[in-house]
């Protein structure tokens, strides 16, 4: 991707490395034994501006993200209207399929991070208002394609969700957040929810977070306030796992699924399988195992220039995270 924005390759000369690298990954990823994948996300920029690449109508002044590390992201602003994106995420669904022989997951940036484009000073000609419908929209339409593209779910990364109750305590600007993503989730039915699902961690980029230090006993209530038939939730690096899990059976609906995260990506050190095994039936005691299933606490490289982790301890994390699930599954009886 460097070489490629500094023209050190032609186009053909990168499409040609990206094909290779999905392929790898969606090889790699069935080789684990899971039984849904992804494309590893290998041919996006990031995962939160994927829908930008190519948009003319950005500033490189947007909001700044801090780490606790000390390192920022900065994110795109909007110079001016209307929103569109530029790529939709069915893109990367169909490009994953033509390699796959599982079911794959779809993974879309919230409409909320999104939201973050536009400049707080506004835009002349161009309100605010207008811009989160052309948001909303567009937003919709990702989520869509990829469902009538026959996902197996849809996962929307909501990572922002807990910075936000960082950067706002009084919990405004999380409640705007939810409030907005369910503006969006209210154009699908109770039976497309079902196969919609939200991802939150407090971060994960450079091996170092922006918000683990928030308390989820906080965020959670409003977090299962979005309407989705399906949470992805960060639980491996926390603390105090049961004091969270016992508020999450408190929030948890009937029929929504809860996938807990089982491995961190930013802990170097592998998760053996029975350690998997021994999350996951630490979780059985507060979750019915009709709503649960597993997932890893986020990803292992969100950002495309991130090269913290390797591949080889991603792909071994994630064959040790299925093998302790169907451990666990033994275990249980199921």
């Amino acid at each position: 991707m460097r070489a490629h924005a500094a023209r050190q390759i032609s186009d053909d000369q990168f499409h040609a490395a990206e094909e290779t690298a999905l392929s790898d990954t969606i090889s790699r990823l069935e080789a684990t034994g899971s039984p849904v994948i992804t494309d590893g996300e290998q041919t996006k920029p990031s995962f939160a501006t994927y829908p930008l690449s190519g948009l003319q109508n950005l500033t490189a002044d947007g909001v700044t993200i801090p780490f606790a590390d000390g390192h920022t992201r900065q994110l795109p602003g909007l110079s001016k209207g209307p929103f569109r994106y530029a790529v939709h995420a069915v893109t990367y669904l169909k490009a994953a399929q033509l390699h796959a022989h599982r079911p794959v997951k779809q993974a879309v940036i919230s409409a909320s991070a999104l939201s973050l484009l536009y400049p707080q000073n506004g835009l002349s000609g161009y309100s605010r208002e207008a811009f989160l419908e052309d948001l909303i929209r567009e937003a919709q339409r990702d989520i869509r394609e990829c469902l009538e593209g026959n996902a197996a779910c849809v996962q929307i990364d909501f990572t922002e969700g807990r910075l936000a109750l960082k950067l706002d305590p009084s919990g405004g600007v999380l409640n705007a957040f939810v409030a907005l993503n369910n503006r969006v989730l209210d154009g699908f039915s109770d039976v497309e929810r079902q196969k919609i699902g939200v991802h939150t961690c407090p971060g994960g980029d450079h091996d170092s977070t922006h918000s683990a230090d928030v308390d989820y006993a906080d965020f959670l209530p409003t977090l299962f306030k979005l309407k989705v038939g399906r949470f992805y939730v960060q639980m491996a690096s926390e603390a105090n796992r049961k004091r969270v899990l016992s508020a999450v059976r408190t929030l948890l609906k009937p029929g929504q699924m809860f996938f807990v995260g089982v491995t961190d990506p930013i802990d170097p050190k592998i998760e053996s399988p029975e350690t998997v095994r021994d999350r996951v039936l630490e979780v059985a005691e507060f979750i019915p195992l009709a709503s649960l299933g597993t997932t890893d606490d986020c990803g292992f490289s969100p950002f495309a220039d991130d090269t913290s982790t390797s591949r080889e301890t991603a792909f071994a994390k994630i064959k040790s995270r299925v093998e302790g699930t169907a451990m666990a599954g033994k275990a249980l009886g199921i």
